[in-house]
């Protein structure tokens, strides 16, 4: 299969790249993936790159999003952090992942038995461990949290229904964070010209759902 080009690219709507890796998905859950030749296609994206997606995802090492979505060199734009929200600096790189080099669409991608958002319920442990950074990281969850925590039920990475409610709430949170944090890419979505949606990996079957 051949690297996407500007003219591939030009035709891809919102709507086919969500089929895109719909397709994909199937096929990696299916051990069906798309026979490609990477060398051909490094020398195909020598001269530039044409992705039809952006996917802003975990750094679990079991979510890798080209992997989970059967796609090659050149195909989407991969976007790595600990609980997969958005700050500042991946703002800025969605907005030229889309207004600059064409992608048609951003999935924030969450998945199930997150290790960040397990740390966002054990706040108060992964605090005695001492690494500041870390400590700064987990607390990006605190809102989805306190919305979402019934009166009486245990905050604890034990609780495996309050750890899924929160990996839902916690993208649709990261959706609603790019919406009204990047005016570039809210306009471009209200004139059509991306999607921004959501979906969630299962690290114990493989399959991608789409909210």
């Amino acid at each position: 299969m051949k690297a996407h080009t500007l003219e591939t690219q030009s035709t891809i709507n919102p709507e086919k790249a969500i089929t895109f890796l719909q397709e994909g998905n199937q096929r990696f859950v299916n051990n069906l993936k798309v026979n490609r030749n990477l060398l051909e296609q490094v020398n195909d994206t020598t001269e530039g790159q044409w992705p039809f997606a952006t996917i802003l995802s975990c750094i679990d090492s079991r979510t890798s999003a080209e992997l989970i979505f059967d796609q090659g060199l050149g195909d989407i734009f991969s976007i790595r952090i600990a609980g997969n929200f958005a700050n500042q600096d991946i703002l800025g790189s969605m907005e030229f992942a889309c207004n600059v080099a064409g992608s048609k669409l951003i999935v924030v991608l969450g998945h199930s038995k997150c290790g960040a958002l397990k740390g966002g319920l054990d706040a108060a442990k992964i605090e005695d461990l001492g690494m500041d950074n870390l400590n700064h990281l987990i607390y990006h969850f605190d809102d989805c949290i306190n919305d979402i925590i019934k009166d009486g039920e245990e905050r604890s990475s034990k609780n495996e229904d309050l750890l899924e409610r929160l990996n839902v709430c916690n993208i649709k949170k990261t959706i609603s964070d790019i919406r009204h944090q990047s005016s570039t890419l809210r306009t471009m979505e209200k004139e059509g010209k991306i999607k921004i949606v959501g979906a969630n990996y299962c690290v114990e079957s493989g399959v991608v759902t789409w909210l």
